[in-house]
Formats: C-alpha cells, sequence, structure tokens
C-alpha cells in the first residue's frame, strides 16, 4: 500500500457538521478497501485564492490516506462526481509526519519592530508646519 495526501475544499454554504458527514463517506471508501487514514484534519473555513463555482471561502480538510493505487481512484472519482466538493487534490508522500501540519501549527506573534521612518516624517510635517507659519507670520 501507498501513502498519499490529500487536500479537499468543500463549498462555503455546507456546515461543517455535513463536512464531516461527507468525510465519513469518503473514508469508508478507502476502509473498507482495506485502507487507512492515518491523519485527518479539518483547517475550517477559508478564503480562497479565486473564485471558484461562485463560491469565495471554503472548508478545508487534510487526509493522509494509506492504500493502494486503484482504490484511490475510485476514491477521487466519487469526489469529483460530489456537488459539494469544490476541489481536491492527492499526492504521493513517503511517510506521515505525526505533528500537525503547517496550517495548524500555531503562528508566533510579529515582533513589534521599531518603524524609525515614522518619527522622522512627524519631525519633518512639524518642521514643515513651523515654517509654513512663520512665513505666513512674516508675510
Amino acid at each position: 500500500m501507498r501513502l498519499y495526501e490529500s487536500v479537499i475544499i468543500a463549498r462555503q454554504d455546507v456546515s461543517s457538521g455535513h463536512v464531516e458527514e461527507l468525510l465519513n463517506e469518503f473514508c469508508a471508501i478507502i476502509e473498507n478497501d482495506g485502507g487507512s487514514i492515518q491523519k485527518r484534519e479539518y483547517w475550517g473555513l477559508r478564503s480562497l485564492a479565486y473564485r471558484i463555482k461562485k463560491n469565495r471561502k471554503g472548508h478545508y480538510v487534510l487526509l493522509n490516506i494509506e492504500t493502494e493505487p486503484a482504490t484511490l481512484a475510485e476514491f477521487e472519482r466519487i469526489m469529483g462526481l460530489n456537488e459539494d466538493i469544490l476541489r481536491f487534490m492527492t499526492i504521493s508522500i513517503e511517510a506521515v509526519d505525526e505533528g500537525p501540519s503547517v496550517m495548524m501549527q500555531v503562528k508566533p506573534e510579529r515582533s513589534e519592530r521599531p518603524r524609525s521612518d515614522r518619527g522622522e516624517r512627524r519631525e519633518l510635517a512639524q518642521n514643515t508646519e513651523t515654517a509654513n507659519v512663520s512665513v505666513a507670520e512674516g508675510a
């Protein structure tokens, strides 16, 4: 059996509970043919890079699958027929990462770095206003 990683995007109109039901149906296809689901992550409702079938957002899901190529072909065929699935992509992988995927990892907060050019802009603006006022008073 081979390892695959599949990312699925479901329509935004569908509830997250319905997405889970869809995934259970898709996973049953794999498991009924002797395969297994190694990892399953729901990434949530996210914005799409561009509109797909009039949708601006989609429910993203990651599946790591161990199965035969024939079973994977049936899995992809059934996903392609489902109207609630906007896009999916499956790739072959060497090993499954045990930890959370990059999308699920907590991002460190941006460090507040001082921006020196802002202070210079304020000083320049204040000096310009002062110069304009003194020119107006002298005239």
